[in-house]
């Protein structure tokens, strides 16, 4: 016969775990003896052994009694149900991590993946992380209007970086926050900046500025009605040409 501290050393409990056990009624609790001693016998060891089995397993204890007495087929169709909520368990546990790290990525928890891909490309290409700061939060806004979009804006702008040119003008503008408004270099930054806007460049952020501002195409009517035309490359409209050409001018009546 065994002491409860025997009983647990034999099944890998604790001592704890065997009064937890018999207080959910899972362990049956034999009889004291004349100095007042519970005594365990050989098949309290194999029964606590079960328990301990189907709690290692995920069982719930709450669920073990029912094991413990069923049939092959009733157990075989308990367990298949526990292994079926272990399942959802891990699936939701590995979202939580998932989220987890989304929160030790920083970037990947405000902005799409092809949006983290083109910071992170950025920083491949040594651009100062203050630059990147910038575009950060400038996409993080764009892509919480325009979601659908940023595929395509990001694979125009995955496309510009690889242009050395442009990886020039990040570094320049970074050097330029510092600089005063009559530094005489800011005329080149300018140069540059005018090069590198094509009119693909263009047509692109005039699409975007009218579908994230509701109000953006009256307000380009607005400014045909004035005589200027666009908006990310604002031009005046040569009406002249235009009625030379047989052409006529757009002239909107929206006021």
């Amino acid at each position: 016969m065994l002491t409860i501290s025997q009983l647990a050393a034999y099944a890998g409990v604790t001592v704890r775990a065997v009064r937890h056990y018999h207080a959910k009624g899972l362990l049956a609790e034999p009889d004291r003896d004349q100095s007042g001693y519970r005594r365990y016998d050989a098949a309290a060891v194999v029964e606590l052994i079960r328990i301990r089995t189907l709690a290692e397993a995920g069982v719930p204890l709450s669920r073990v009694r029912e094991l413990l007495t069923a049939d092959e087929d009733e157990f075989a169709a308990a367990i298949e149900d526990v292994d079926r909520r272990l399942r959802t368990e891990i699936r939701e546990r590995q979202r939580h991590r998932e989220r987890v790290a989304q929160l030790a990525a920083g970037d990947r928890l405000v902005l799409p993946p092809e949006a983290v891909d083109y910071l992170d490309r950025l920083r491949q290409l040594d651009i100062p992380e203050r630059a990147i700061e910038m575009e950060r939060d400038a996409w993080i806004l764009v892509a919480a209007q325009i979601p659908d979009q940023m595929p395509a804006l990001m694979a125009l702008k995955r496309a510009q970086i690889e242009d050395p040119a442009v990886t020039a003008v990040y570094l320049d503008l970074v050097e330029a926050a510092d600089w005063d408004a009559d530094d005489p270099r800011l005329p080149a930054i300018a140069d540059r900046l005018v090069a590198m806007i094509d009119d693909e460049l263009v047509a692109l952020l005039d699409e975007v500025f009218v579908n994230a501002v509701p109000v953006a195409r009256r307000l380009l009517r607005l400014l045909e009605d004035r005589g200027w035309t666009g908006w990310t490359k604002l031009e005046r409209i040569d009406r002249g040409r235009e009625q030379g050409s047989g052409q006529a001018t757009s002239v909107s009546t929206a006021r």
